[in-house]
């Protein structure tokens, strides 16, 4: 687990993990790969495990190696000087490219996925209309194919949750207020409240619904958020630390210190028994979806 000195192992497991791909991509088992950058089998499993940091200089051996080209390269080396920070706050834009979305690495390799919501449908369950509208809103200067591109990204991520392999176990709160804002208006709201009831179905998937009614709870002063926890080794012990993640307006914040995590956790199963459960969020939603077909 991260703790003052190492800080945030986010972005280390995160560059190991592109690094890992990029071997396979060029056919390199983790021996060859070793020989031809003169270092140790050893010290090459620590770095795409994420249980070392690395020098900006090395990054940049390994991509060469790799093939890549250097717009990838130069990202990858831009990780690399993140992994020594005390702890990490990602903006977009400022290190990494845009489209080089490390959550989604995360999100990938997860294998359960809690997560409140207090203003807006989660990114894995929204509609196209609805994710558009959101696009267009937050990116007002952009033209018509790069919205495009945002929205079809959003879209694809959702196939994590009906994949064959292990999808992961999604648990989601929303509160109220995310059913009654009128996002892109009622058409785009009558199908997106419908698509909820249709993606709860799925048997790996549980949406709650906080309602007004519950009044005072953690979730109104936490905000947004998720947890997201990873499978377990043979012996029961985690593969990776379990990391919080919470979507700012200018950056992304990740936290895996312990007592950053039991915060959340905490926070979640007091929002999570705030809740209705299961079937009365069901109704309430339909209830709201009925009155949005309305008009």
């Amino acid at each position: 687990m991260a703790d003052g000195r190492t800080g945030s192992t986010v972005p280390r497991r995160q560059l190991g993990r592109y690094l890992r791909d990029l071997r396979n991509q060029s056919r390199l088992t983790v021996r060859a790969a070793a020989r031809k950058l003169e270092w140790s089998e050893a010290k090459m499993w620590r770095i795409e495990t994420g249980q070392t940091s690395l020098r900006s200089h090395d990054v940049e051996a390994m991509c060469k190696v790799y093939g890549a080209p250097s717009s990838l390269t130069e990202a990858l080396m831009g990780l690399a000087k993140e992994t020594k920070a005390r702890g990490w706050w990602h903006a977009y834009g400022d290190v990494i490219p845009e489209g080089f979305d490390l959550f989604i690495g995360l999100e990938e390799a997860a294998s359960r996925i809690v997560w409140y919501e207090s203003e807006l449908i989660p990114g894995l369950l929204q509609t196209e209309e609805y994710a558009r509208t959101i696009m267009r809103a937050d990116n007002p200067e952009e033209d018509d194919g790069e919205i495009e591109q945002r929205v079809h990204l959003r879209i694809a991520r959702q196939v994590l949750l009906t994949r064959v392999t292990d999808p992961p176990r999604f648990d989601v709160a929303l509160n109220e207020a995310v059913l009654r804002r009128p996002v892109g208006g009622t058409a785009v709201m009558a199908g997106q409240l419908a698509h909820l009831m249709e993606v709860a179905s799925l048997p790996n998937v549980t949406i709650k619904v906080v309602p007004f009614t519950a009044g005072l709870h953690l979730g109104v002063m936490s905000g947004s958020f998720g947890v997201l926890r990873f499978p377990l080794n043979a012996d029961g012990s985690e593969t990776e630390p379990p990391t919080v993640y919470a979507d700012g307006y200018t950056g992304d914040l990740y936290l895996d210190k312990e007592n950053e995590v039991e915060r959340y956790d905490a926070a979640f199963k007091n929002i999570w028994e705030t809740a209705l459960d299961a079937q009365d969020s069901k109704r309430l939603i339909s209830e709201v979806a009925g009155r949005y077909a309305q008009g």
